[in-house]
């Protein structure tokens, strides 16, 4: 099952995609999320309405959004971009870290996306989601499947320079990683994929990344080094993970981003993004976003740290 949230004659709502068309049903998507276990479907609130007709939005606003990174074939290329320093920490190793971004700034699978504000090295990233669905916490692995409501595609979009210079207080990403992040085109139940899975429980979903018709990445989620179930029990260790949260699995290898591209070529090629450039992302077995980068506003100035006195009361 395929569930939207879509605008259409004025109108917000969500939908069940089936073929080229939407159906409307009762309720907002992130107040279903708990009802979707295998057999249920949304009740129709009217009549099928063709895709092309529709405008797709992001599935619906998320309380919180994990930022995993799973693919070791990407931090071997990003770090030596990012950082200069090549190979994998030994740390990442350990545990499947993450960060919490921005869910201020989520955009729709469509959307425009501005150039960050004093941003020079706009880069995307390819990603798939999981959107949970029952609250639990300090999870196994095992019991996490059935906190997974589905998957969506993540494009967790990246101002690197911005990046490289603010991880240098070690604190992991900020503005760097601030301004958007794309959810979409609609949220694939989990059932759905279940046939999907390889020997090991990971699903084997093809990614692909292309800017302006030109295929720049390649990948299988496969691929990743854990599983989502063990990135759900991680995230819930100590603490809930909730109906909506998001998990993104990091961005894939073998160009999936371009900073990767970057760090192994020694060199900015593909350039950074820049207003025009069309990104589209595809994965197997979910569907496509597509987002146009354009301009972004100036950046309002803020001054550097002041020396201060270092009274004491």
């Amino acid at each position: 099952m395929r569930l939207a949230t879509y605008r259409h004659d004025g109108r917000t709502r969500t939908g069940l995609v089936a073929g080229d068309t939407i159906t409307p049903v009762r309720g907002d998507l992130l107040a279903l999320l708990p009802e979707l276990a295998p057999g249920f479907t949304p009740e129709p609130a009217g009549e099928p309405v063709p895709l092309p007709e529709v405008r797709l939005l992001a599935p619906f606003a998320p309380p919180t959004v994990r930022d995993f990174v799973a693919f070791e074939e990407h931090v071997e290329g990003v770090r030596k971009s990012v950082d200069g320093r090549g190979g994998v920490p030994d740390a990442w190793y350990d545990a499947p870290a993450f960060y919490f971004t921005n869910p201020y700034a989520v955009v729709g699978p469509y959307d425009d996306v501005p150039v960050p504000p004093g941003c020079r090295a706009f880069d995307f990233e390819l990603e798939v989601a999981a959107v949970i669905g029952r609250a639990g916490r300090d999870l196994t692995p095992e019991r996490a499947r059935e906190h997974i409501a589905g998957y969506l595609i993540m494009n967790d979009w990246s101002a690197r320079d911005l990046q490289s210079r603010e991880m240098r207080v070690n604190l992991g990403p900020a503005k760097g990683k601030d301004s958007a992040t794309t959810l979409g085109p609609w949220l694939v139940t989990a059932d759905e994929l279940a046939e999907r899975r390889d020997g090991d429980g990971f699903l084997r979903l093809a990614l692909t990344a292309a800017v302006n018709g030109e295929e720049v990445g390649r990948d299988l989620l496969s691929n990743m080094s854990w599983p989502f179930e063990d990135l759900v029990a991680y995230a819930s260790r100590g603490t809930w993970v909730r109906p909506g949260d998001v998990l993104g699995s990091g961005t894939c290898g073998n160009g999936g981003c371009l900073a990767e591209l970057w760090g192994r070529r020694g060199r900015p090629d593909p350039p950074p993004l820049e207003p025009g450039d069309v990104v589209e992302l595809t994965v197997e077995g979910i569907g496509s976003v597509r987002n146009t980068v354009v301009e972004g506003v100036r950046p309002a100035p803020v001054p550097k740290a002041r020396p201060r006195p270092r009274h004491r009361p």
